[in-house]
């Protein structure tokens, strides 16, 4: 798509974004911190709270029955507001294995000026593995919102993580009517970049319903899948099982797959969805038989709570 830049690749440039912007036009935001670490301990997966600022919430850890702990993230204003800073840090130790989702989809509010900034530091020690399946994120008319999520993963460290993307509040006649959503990810393994990307977009400025952007779209889902040191070989061989099921899944003009190894140590799976419904199904499918090749185990879909 035209609307999306690949950062050159180099050193680390979300680094750059290390402080609450200063209050804009309406003088009053949310700075949110969520701090999590996720430990092995005796064969299961234990969970600490290091800090916690409101909006940004957990209850507890739950255990799964493979000694997975499972976390749901809170944001109690029940959306991102204008000019909210939220700063969400995951810490996976070595050997642990943490499910991350979130209780709902991530409401994205009208701006009066400000932009409104979610900040992730992920690390995943040696063969840790991290789920971080989030529901989507829903940007309102006139929303302004940057995302910048940084992953840093050591040997024999794994990843899955999705992000779908709505046009907007599509039940109120909202359709790409938000000022900007710019999401930013850097994926690095052993230090090294693996994934960059920069996705800025303003329907405003370039109409996302143009053929060169989403078309007849209006959902869309990235989905990446990574384990460092995995062989190249397996990796091809893997992106040619899920392209396969990408072509028994996709069912023009309604939904849309496709699959592609990313720099190293993993891939990527997108999706484009008329109406979203398609997606979660589809993911599921991609994220199962994954997980299943890569691990050895299903997939097990968070239970949510509220």
């Amino acid at each position: 798509m035209e609307s999306i830049k690949l950062h050159v690749l180099g050193g680390k440039t979300s680094g750059a974004l290390e402080s609450a912007p200063s209050l804009g036009k309406t003088g009053m935001r949310a700075d949110g911190k969520l701090d999590l670490r996720f430990r092995m301990n005796r064969g299961k997966t234990t969970m600490r709270v290091v800090e916690q600022r409101p909006p940004l919430k957990v209850v507890r850890g739950f255990e799964l029955d493979d000694g997975e702990c499972l976390a749901h993230i809170h944001n109690v204003s029940g959306g991102v507001l204008d000019g909210d800073w939220l700063d969400l840090r995951l810490d996976v130790g070595s050997n642990a294995r943490a499910q991350v989702t979130s209780t709902g989809a991530a409401r994205i509010y009208r701006s009066r000026g400000d932009i409104s900034v979610q900040r992730t530091h992920i690390h995943i020690a040696e063969s840790g593995l991290l789920e971080y399946l989030p529901d989507q994120l829903i940007p309102f008319r006139n929303s302004r919102y940057r995302q910048v999520t940084t992953v840093d993963m050591a040997e024999d460290a794994g990843l899955f993580w999705w992000e779908t993307v709505a046009p907007g509040r599509q039940a109120h006649g909202e359709l790409f009517d938000y000022d900007l959503l710019q999401i930013e990810t850097e994926v690095y393994a052993r230090d090294r970049p693996a994934v960059m990307e920069n996705v800025r977009l303003e329907p405003g400025l370039r109409s996302m319903t143009s053929s060169l952007r989403m078309g007849p779209y209006r959902h869309f889902s990235t989905f990446y899948m990574i384990r460092i040191g995995w062989p190249q070989a397996r990796w091809l061989k893997l992106e040619s099982d899920l392209q396969a099921l990408a072509v028994r899944l996709t069912e023009v003009p309604k939904v849309i797959w496709g699959v592609s190894t990313t720099a190293a140590h993993g891939l990527v799976v997108r999706g484009m969805s008329a109406t979203g419904q398609e997606l979660p199904s589809g993911l599921l499918a991609f994220w199962s038989s994954a997980r299943r090749e890569i691990y050895g185990r299903s997939a097990v879909p968070p239970r949510k709570v509220w």
